[in-house]
């Protein structure tokens, strides 16, 4: 099984540049076309928040409209540049939105790995949260399929990256999920995204790890005082490869056209 995880695509209503630099709608299109080539495509897709940059309805359309080729599911959460209203009405035709209330949670048990989501937003915050509500449901879901591998997907990540500005609107409630998860050792991965880059750490005994966006990155500059910037390096996208006895490995996919492949060996030979 291959999921598949796109994060961070703040797509804006047609013509309009994130920051007024970036087209983030190109840069999905060009996401959507490469994943659409891939020589072993993923069964599934997360879009792990922040599907949009203002939460508005136009700009939910647009997307819609650049996720339209996709052939396999699509599994979305929020972000904090979401709204869920909005979100909602845009994928009204995905019913899973509709299981938890207010938040936007579910659980997938379609597939060999079950899809666990956790709404992280507080509206009208940068920050994310998980509250002693949102616990509780996560931790009742994962009691419900104990012995069945199990991804957690969620915007926030559960820990600190040393990007000092981003870090300042990471998520409150860490201690309490840490608590939720280690009860549950079937989670093998908490898939996140907010960061714009790809990072990794062991969280509650297992890992988590944030996925590079398809348009912008955040700057890699690991000073507490770092300004708050972008840069416009390789857009990229994760695939997570499950097989039973081996668990989950993650792949980073750079978007584009590069030169290659060229053969290592020729005739049985190194070449030189």
């Amino acid at each position: 099984m291959i999921i598949g995880q796109i994060s961070d695509l703040h797509i804006r209503e047609s013509g309009e540049l994130a920051y007024g630099i970036v087209d983030a709608a190109a840069h999905l299109r060009r996401c959507v076309a490469d994943v659409l080539a891939l020589k072993q495509k993923p069964d599934l897709l997360v879009l792990t928040g922040d599907l949009v940059d203002c939460g508005l309805a136009g700009e939910y359309a647009v997307l819609r409209q650049i996720l339209a080729p996709l052939t396999m599911p699509c599994y979305v959460i929020p972000g904090n540049h979401d709204e869920r209203a909005a979100l909602r009405a845009a994928f009204a035709d995905h019913a899973y939105l509709n299981q938890s209330g207010r938040f936007i949670q579910y659980a997938i048990d379609d597939w060999p790995v079950r899809i666990v989501a956790v709404d992280t937003v507080v509206p009208g915050a940068e920050r994310g949260e998980v509250c002693a509500e949102r616990l509780a449901w996560l931790d009742a879901r994962l009691s419900g399929a104990p012995e069945k591998p199990t991804v957690v997907i969620m915007h926030h990540p559960p820990f600190a990256t040393g990007i000092g500005h981003m870090d300042r609107i990471g998520l409150d409630g860490t201690s309490a999920l840490a608590g939720v998860i280690r009860r549950h050792p079937q989670v093998e991965r908490l898939l996140c995204g907010h960061l714009h880059r790809p990072i990794q750490a062991r969280f509650a005994g297992t890992l988590a790890s944030t996925c590079p966006s398809p348009a912008h990155q955040v700057a890699l500059d690991l000073a507490p005082d770092a300004p708050s910037c972008f840069m416009l390096e390789p857009p990229a996208y994760q695939l997570h490869a499950w097989r039973p006895g081996t668990g989950i490995v993650s792949h980073t996919a750079y978007v584009g056209s590069f030169a290659g492949p060229h053969p290592f060996r020729a005739d049985g030979k190194l070449i030189r």
